[in-house]
């Protein structure tokens, strides 16, 4: 004989649930108001190709609460989403090592690439960013790419971080950079040697190692070089600091709780 239990007879003594509202939540946002939200986010942000958990974060900024699975939903639904990056499967990493600093100015990255403009040709850019913040600390765009160059970020970076510029003021930072030949040239090491950083080089074919930067120009290229045919150098040099300012007040860390790389700087600073 079929039993029913006591639990499905009895009232709930919350009372009856509306519809669309967990206990003891927010009432979530209606769903053509949310689709809404989601497009202006799309349409306000100055990056392109963000994901759902982004655009979650930066709804939950302006005060639209709703779940990620809610968001990717949506998204899905209303073709929203960017196209994902298809490439071949990762093989187990030679360096299986993970770098972990706890506030800014531990480690730094640093990396080159090169760009084309229409009347100055091939020029190079470099940067150097903070391993725990993702702020960009320095960079320098210019038509040769020496190793002179590639000093000019550590430069800024130390003035601003360290308040100066001389002999060992930089002393307990640590510098990830790659085997490029603008940073195992003898002036380089030198230099960074001289205000007291360590520098701690990637193993030679494993970029893997030096991700914070790489990652950095991959950014750097699909959201601003690749989108962009530069007429000069000079004109090159004001886009690209007009990206990286927005980059630094406006991009989201999600291993962070989707800081920008300035607010979570100031913040570690701060604390």
């Amino acid at each position: 004989m079929w039993r029913a239990r006591a639990s499905t007879r009895r009232p709930r003594p919350w009372g009856p649930r509306r519809c669309g509202v967990s206990a003891g939540r927010r009432p979530r946002s209606a769903t053509p108001d949310l689709v809404a939200a989601i497009r202006r986010v799309l349409s306000e942000t100055p990056f392109h190709g963000e994901g759902y958990r982004k655009v979650r974060a930066r709804l939950a900024h302006r005060g639209v609460a709703a779940s990620g699975k809610r968001v990717l939903r949506l998204m899905r639904q209303q073709q929203l989403l960017a196209p994902r990056r298809l490439g071949p499967p990762n093989g187990d990493p030679a360096h299986a090592g993970t770098i972990i600093t706890t506030r800014p100015n531990e480690m730094w990255g640093t990396d080159a690439t090169r760009f084309y403009t229409e009347q100055d040709g091939w020029c190079w850019f470099f940067g150097a960013i903070d391993h725990y913040s993702d702020d960009l600390v320095g960079w320098h765009v210019v038509k040769l790419g020496d190793r002179w160059a590639a000093l000019e970020p550590i430069r800024q970076g130390v003035r601003q971080a360290c308040g100066g510029f001389g002999k060992d003021v930089a002393r307990g930072l640590r510098l990830r950079g790659d085997w490029g030949p603008q940073y195992i040239a003898d002036a380089w090491i030198n230099e960074v040697k001289w205000l007291g950083i360590t520098i701690s080089p990637s193993y030679v074919g494993e970029p893997e190692c030096n991700g914070v930067a790489e990652r950095f120009m991959r950014t750097l290229k699909e959201q601003c070089l690749y989108l962009h045919r530069f007429e000069t150098l000079a004109e090159a040099q004001r886009i690209i600091g007009e990206f990286i300012a927005r980059y630094n007040a406006e991009w989201l860390i999600e291993r962070l709780g989707h800081q920008t790389p300035s607010s979570a700087r100031a913040a570690a600073l701060a604390a």
